[in-house]
């Protein structure tokens, strides 16, 4: 496989495998480094829209190991709908009662990312609607019990069990629902 070339030393400040996987199917060499944010604030006032971009670069001005021909990669991804904010679901109950509100609905999945060096800051967002057949309550608990996506923003996968029988359409980057956009991530490489 040809690698993505770049001068600089990449960096990937993520505990989710599928943006590992991801990132690694781009051709990318990087190294993994542990996230160091402790903990999410997002301001009252901003839009819904507006939160994983923010996310990815509060992500991002956490870490401080920063060295001179470092790129530090974060990125945040969160399910929106009916203008709520879906993310992982803290237990069972949580994740069913996502999935219910998310069933027979169109959705969007929103990953921000930040692209971050000494003395440089890109960050951007990619929207993706997702439309989801009606789930009745014995396929959600199904799923739920079979894949336990308790480490999901909205309490699902696509690339699992659930996006072969719910998802009706998909407009836009299907790799951004499954956690990084690939796509602008590597022509954003590629400019930075």
């Amino acid at each position: 496989m040809e690698t993505f070339d770049s001068k600089y030393n990449i960096l990937l400040a993520s505990a989710s495998y599928r943006r590992r996987e991801l990132l690694t199917q781009l051709g990318v060499q990087y190294s993994l480094v542990k996230p160091s944010l402790e903990e999410e604030v997002v301001p009252a006032n901003i839009c819904v829209e507006e939160v994983s971009e923010f996310l990815a670069c509060q992500k991002s001005n956490a870490y401080k190991d920063l060295k001179d021909n470092d790129l530090l990669i974060t990125a945040d991804t969160t399910v929106v709908v009916d203008d709520k904010i879906l993310g992982k679901p803290k237990d069972y109950s949580e994740a069913f009662q996502m999935l219910r509100l998310l069933s027979g609905k169109t959705h969007c999945v929103i990953t921000g990312v930040c692209l971050r060096s000494v003395d440089k800051m890109v960050s951007f967002s990619v929207k993706t609607e997702v439309t989801f057949s009606n789930l009745d309550d014995d396929e959600i608990r199904f799923y739920i019990e079979n894949f336990k996506p308790f480490d999901k923003a909205g309490a699902y996968g696509i690339q699992e069990w659930i996006g072969k029988v719910a998802v009706e359409s998909i407009n836009g980057s299907f790799y951004n629902v499954v956690g990084l956009p690939v796509q602008r991530l590597y022509r954003e490489l590629k400019k930075f």
